[in-house]
């Protein structure tokens, strides 16, 4: 069901029709921009936003988590202990309401980011056959 808001229409058509190297990225994205609105609620003392930015953020690490194909090789479980490690830095931000602590996750975010969107070169996509 397609929602009424022009704006979620188009970001719910956006979703259903991404491949699945594009949903990946979209989620890096919302990763990292929950990840930008914690640190900046944090240091507004707007814990509560934090706090749901931060959870916000978790359910899209453990989506990625989840999707994980672990029989795929060491890229995965290596993958699999990263979220781990970003799942448990951002609990940690969300107890301590330490935003700092949020800047390593972010270049973390980033950094995968930039290497799954590496794999949409034309070159890339041959090399990993997608």
């Amino acid at each position: 069901m397609l929602a009424n808001n022009p704006y979620e229409r188009y970001k719910q058509t956006r979703v259903e029709t991404a491949g699945p190297l594009q949903l990946i990225i979209m989620l890096y994205d919302g990763a990292i921009r929950f990840t930008r609105q914690a640190a900046h609620a944090i240091e507004e003392r707007d814990y509560e936003k934090a706090n749901e930015y931060l959870k916000r953020a978790q359910d899209i690490i453990d989506e990625l988590n989840f999707s994980l194909n672990l029989e795929a090789g060491d890229i995965a479980k290596n993958l699999q202990q990263l979220y781990e490690f970003i799942n448990h830095q951002l609990v940690q931000a969300n107890v301590k309401k330490d935003a700092a602590s949020l800047q390593s996750v972010e270049r973390i975010l980033v950094t995968l980011r930039s290497a799954w969107d590496e794999l949409r070169k034309p070159e890339n996509k041959k090399a990993v056959g997608v």
